[in-house]
């Protein structure tokens, strides 16, 4: 496992050095995209989505799952939330900033933001304790999502913005590089979608700062790793947005649930 990948700073456009090493590698890490205070602000809201959303006994948005499990104390928690960019105008606006117009390119024509697409705005919110329901992800791609709904593999980004500074036994994000280029019976059969947890000699341990960017491509072969950690250090929450092409097709209260989504129970 290997951690030693070049760190980025975002500017007004997407470097050719920027580029080059994102086309090669499927992955690119920016740091410092949001200050420290912001992240807490960020937590903040969560919790008040958070509460409103368990107050409610909310079960899906959008026709997605919510996730939840229980926290290092035994209370209820939100482990994943989907469109969390409609529920509190701080994701709102977080989802405005005009930064992400200059991940576009990394596209190219025809890319945006789905804010009102495939899952929205996510935040993941992972803690390995006793009775934790997410703790860790198995080895997937993005894309098969597209291949399940019976349509072609369109262009997709998953853009994320990291909550914690992850240490090297906490786990994370371990992202097997050059794996975007794969061919299609590859990116099927490569690895058991979310079944195969196991480490992978040629994987890289995505290590961020709390406030830091990073992006990969949607083909690419990616999991998250279980925290050696046991209880509140073990917290860890990442929020991900996608950037898309192709058709657009938003989703609202009367969405219907994916097929492979009432499977999530399988996401550990």
């Amino acid at each position: 496992m290997d951690n030693s990948y070049p760190r980025f700073t975002l500017g007004d456009q997407i470097t050719t050095e920027q580029h080059d090493f994102f086309n090669r590698n499927g992955f690119i890490h920016f740091k410092n995209f949001i200050k420290k205070e912001t992240v807490a602000d960020i937590v903040k809201a969560s919790l008040n989505v958070q509460q409103r959303w368990i107050e409610n006994q909310k079960i899906k948005v959008n026709g997605i799952p919510v996730k939840y499990g229980k926290d290092v104390d035994g209370s209820t928690i939100v482990q994943r939330f989907a469109f969390i960019n409609q529920h509190h105008d701080l994701f709102s606006e977080l989802a405005g900033d005009p930064r992400f117009d200059t991940l576009l390119s990394l596209i190219g024509d025809g890319a945006r933001l789905g804010t009102t697409e495939k899952d929205g705005m996510v935040l993941n919110h992972y803690v390995n304790a006793e009775e934790s329901k997410f703790t860790q992800m198995g080895w997937h791609t993005d894309g098969l999502r597209d291949i399940f709904q019976g349509q072609k593999l369109n262009p997709m980004l998953n853009v994320g913005i990291h909550l914690n500074t992850i240490k090297p036994d906490n786990g994370g994000l371990r992202v097997l590089a050059g794996t975007h280029k794969q061919s299609l019976y590859q990116l099927l059969f490569r690895k058991k979608y979310f079944l195969d947890n196991r480490s992978d000699k040629d994987e890289i341990a995505i290590a961020p700062q709390a406030g830091d960017l990073t992006i990969h491509d949607g083909r690419l072969w990616h999991r998250v790793a279980q925290s050696a950690i046991v209880g509140e250090e073990s917290r860890r929450r990442v929020i991900y947005i996608p950037i898309i092409a192709g058709k657009y097709e938003p989703k609202n209260e009367n969405s219907p649930t994916a097929f492979y989504q009432r499977f999530a129970g399988l996401v550990k």
